[in-house]
Parts: structure tokens; C-alpha cells; sequence
């Protein structure tokens, strides 16, 4: 049941093929597994869109999409996922990730005041640069495993709630 809820909203990868931004990759695309749904699929992607999610880069979908066909996990789950990076939640992570950063570095934290611009960005990045991207990683990661073990759970105690009424309805 979980599956067949899933797979209505995934694209169909026949119409993504003829789309024309994707012509140059669509050899890429004719891989069964990335469009497979199946427990070892959507927790891979899971894992590698939250992943992808926190690494503070300009091109996340991008990054979300290699790593989902080099890992061979569902493609439209992984993309889709990094837009939980957008611009009301990138301050707060990207803010969090600094500062996890930071921590681990055992730095203190360079910046007073934030401007949400090119320039101030390009300006601090020397100062930001390292914190950010190590903490952006390791916080990817362990959001990556909780995505990754959390679906891996929901996909078992659907199984066995299947498997209970299944069985409920052969008992007299």
C-alpha cells in the first residue's frame, strides 16, 4: 500500500527522457533501479537526498542526482528531497552547520553579522568556508543515517501490518 501511494506521485521516466534539458543524460536514465520502489531504494535515497540537503553547495540537486545514480537508489526521491533546503530553512541549517563547525573545529565563530548576499558571502568565506562545509557534512550524514533507518522502519511495520491482516483474514 505504502508503494503504490509512492509511486502516484513519482514522475514517469519515459516523459523526464524526452524532456529536452535532460537529452545529454538520458542514457543515464534508462536504469531500472533508479526508478524502482523498493525498501533498498527509498532508504538510499533518503539518505543521499538529506545528504545532499546539507551540504552547502549552489548546484544540491545536481550533486543529489549523481550520487543517486552512482548509488543506484531512486532518482526522483533523492531530488526531490533537497528541497527541503530552500530559502525560508537554508539560513537556519547552513546557520546550524556553522556552528557545528566551528564546535568541531574548536574555533569560535568569526561572523557578528549575517547579510543575506553574493558579496557578503564571497567577502567571509575565508572565515566560513571550512566550518560550514564540515559541519554541513557530518550534519548531511547523520540526517542522512535517521532518514536512511526511518524509512528502513516504516517500510518494515507496513510489512507487518500487511502481514497480520493477511493473516486475520484466513483465521475462521
Amino acid at each position: 500500500m505504502l508503494k503504490s501511494r509512492l509511486k502516484n506521485y513519482l514522475p514517469d521516466p519515459a516523459k523526464l527522457r524526452e524532456t529536452k534539458v535532460l537529452r545529454p543524460v538520458a542514457h543515464l536514465l534508462d536504469r531500472s533501479e533508479l526508478w524502482h520502489v523498493n525498501k533498498r531504494s527509498l532508504s538510499g535515497a533518503f539518505f543521499v537526498g538529506l545528504f545532499s540537503a546539507f551540504v552547502p553547495a549552489p548546484s544540491q540537486m545536481l550533486l543529489a542526482a549523481l550520487l543517486a545514480i552512482f548509488f543506484r537508489v531512486n532518482l526522483p526521491t533523492s531530488v526531490a528531497l533537497v528541497w527541503i533546503t530552500n530559502p525560508i530553512t537554508m539560513p537556519p541549517m547552513f546557520y546550524l552547520a556553522y556552528s557545528f563547525g566551528s564546535w568541531l573545529l574548536g574555533s569560535r565563530l568569526e561572523v557578528q553579522s549575517i547579510e543575506l548576499s553574493l558579496g557578503w558571502l564571497l567577502e567571509n568565506l575565508g572565515n566560513i568556508g571550512l566550518p560550514l562545509m564540515l559541519g554541513g557534512t557530518i550534519l548531511g550524514t547523520i540526517f542522512g543515517l535517521i532518514g536512511y533507518w526511518s524509512v528502513r522502519l516504516i517500510w518494515l511495520l507496513d510489512v507487518r501490518r500487511r502481514w497480520r491482516r493477511r493473516a486475520n483474514k484466513r483465521r475462521p
